[in-house]
């Protein structure tokens, strides 16, 4: 029998050993990092609930377009008026149609360790959080926005927020090129004068 004063050793030894996550968890829980705004941290968090009430077992890059376009007026501004409508129209349809096929595999995009725990992001959709902390540090921010997001999901052509944008005829690559550029031409802010994707 382990007496008063063994336990009280033990919890102190305990306590002093710091707890590592398991391997890739720091990755598929990027709501509670720092480096993203309040608008983002949201986005992510209701992405995640979005995923749950579809039945999905991790949230992917669809659901985090599907969020960042209800939610962001920046990155609505990006599309115009028919792709917009026709974007949200294959996002609500998820559940009940194409998306189906998606439910038993992992959105994998061979930049993070596949981890299947239920609830946790995508390994893709880790890689576009990541991509967009880092996009948000190049120009010179603390913190990752909205259109840093979209810019970090058409990264990855093999995302399934790309297919979905590919689905309404929208050009992925084209679009990364042009977000890339922005980036580029204003480093401190967004350009705005491009205009809405065609």
């Amino acid at each position: 029998m382990t007496g008063a004063g063994e336990a009280g050793e033990l919890d102190d030894v305990q306590s002093s050993v710091p707890r590592q996550p398991p391997s890739g968890q720091e990755a598929l829980r990027p709501d509670d990092d720092a480096r993203l705004s309040a608008e983002l941290a949201a986005v992510v968090a209701g992405a995640r609930r979005r995923a749950v009430r579809d039945g999905d077992r991790q949230t992917d890059t669809a659901h985090l377009l599907h969020t960042l376009l209800e939610s962001d007026p920046e990155v609505r501004a990006v599309f115009d008026g028919p792709r917009i409508a026709r974007l949200l129209g294959y996002l609500v349809q998820r559940s009940i149609g194409y998306g189906l096929r998606w439910q038993g595999a992992v959105e994998d995009s061979g930049a993070l360790p596949v981890v299947t725990e239920a609830g946790g992001l995508s390994p893709a959709a880790a890689a576009a959080l990541e991509h967009a902390c880092e996009r948000a540090a190049r120009r010179g921010d603390d913190l990752a926005r909205g259109m840093d997001l979209l810019a970090g999901i058409v990264a990855d052509p093999r995302a399934r927020g790309v297919e979905v944008l590919t689905g309404a005829a929208i050009d992925a690559r084209e679009l990364a090129a042009r977000l890339d550029n922005d980036a580029k031409e204003c480093p401190g802010e967004y350009a705005t004068d491009g205009g809405p994707v065609r």
